[in-house]
């Protein structure tokens, strides 16, 4: 049962998004970097911490848009989990993790594919070892699109979704109004950078063939809103014809009712990125699939305690949501 009580101190959902970012002090985990080669010979980077025992769970995290392995949000979570003495993997999507990665395609909210690739490595490489996946925002809408594509077949036994965009039509309309007009500011100048430096790098060393679909993208001066980054780079380097058919294939609120495993999805109403009418109906929801929908948290915020004694409940919540669905799971296998 959920027990959060946002903090009084952070009032509304912009506070409680912007707290961490800017305010939470830095968690200096000692990390190993791991580099797995995906099925299409491109890569990804993957930050292991915490003890490694065949016997206790590994989590996966995932990050949001712009994120990366050390985003708060992370870094917090796998020090919580390492305290229950668990092992966690942080991805770094595509490019995410400080370097370009080799192909021009990058991420984006429908990248179950890759997702597919690291569960599969992890499974194949510790068969008998519990796994559970976590993901946040962007990476949340990944995970439940896996969720659904896989349905039973998925080697997970839990999963959990924060602050899921749902409808990505949606957030990319909701994110253009009022001041969360600010967060999409944000968002545009850290992709534009992504894309310039992709650009220079593969200018110099990336394939010939790669970096004419780069150029192919044109001038990005003129992008103003997500909607037009999805519509012109987005879609073309992906796969999809436009903005509106990304949108439709990959959002995750089509994916939710096929999904097998315990699952677990906390959302705000105050979110400032999400209409609280984009998340499902519960009556919509498998059984297995619980949503938390709370009145205060913002976006991957969900802050609680006093200014001076911070709480940050997704790191309460989470590991002993985890423990007790793995450990009904581990009953269930042993009856059967």
């Amino acid at each position: 049962m959920s027990t959060f009580l946002a903090s009084r101190w952070l009032l509304g959902g912009h506070a409680q998004t912007l707290y961490s970012p800017f305010f939470r002090s830095g968690l200096p985990l000692a990390r190993k970097r791991e580099r797995m080669t995906l099925r299409d010979v491109d890569f990804v980077d993957l930050d292991w911490f915490g003890r490694s025992d065949d016997n206790t769970p590994c989590v996966i995290l995932l990050h949001g848009l712009t994120g990366s392995s050390s985003s708060r949000y992370i870094l917090g979570q796998q020090q919580a989990l390492a305290l229950k003495g668990w092992q966690s993997v942080a991805v770094n999507w595509r490019g995410c993790s400080g370097e370009p990665n080799r192909l021009a395609c990058g991420y984006h909210s429908g990248v179950s594919e890759d997702l597919a690739d690291v569960i599969g490595m992890l499974s194949a490489r510790q068969p008998g070892r519990p796994l559970a996946a976590v993901g946040y925002s962007l990476g949340g809408n990944v995970l439940l699109k896996y969720l659904g594509e896989q349905g039973s077949a998925t080697p997970l036994q839990a999963a959990a979704a924060i602050s899921v965009p749902f409808r990505l039509d949606h957030s990319a309309k909701r994110i253009n109004q009022g001041m969360s007009k600010i967060y999409q500011a944000r968002f545009l100048r850290d992709l534009r950078h992504y894309m310039v430096d992709k650009r220079q790098r593969f200018a110099i060393h990336g394939d010939p063939d790669e970096y004419a679909k780069l150029l192919a993208l044109g001038s990005l001066r003129g992008i103003a809103t997500l909607w037009d980054f999805d519509e012109r780079v987005t879609a073309p380097l992906h796969g999809f014809s436009s903005a509106a058919d990304y949108y439709q294939r990959c959002s995750s609120l089509y994916f939710v009712s096929s999904i097998s495993v315990p699952t677990l999805i906390i959302q705000a109403q105050d979110d400032p990125f999400l209409y609280p009418e984009s998340a499902p109906q519960p009556s919509s929801l498998p059984a297995h699939v619980a949503l938390e929908f709370h009145r205060q948290g913002g976006h991957v915020g969900f802050i609680e305690g006093t200014p001076w004694a911070p709480g940050y409940y997704l790191e309460r919540r989470l590991p002993a949501w985890l423990a007790s669905t793995l450990s009904g799971a581990k009953q269930l296998a042993s009856c059967a």
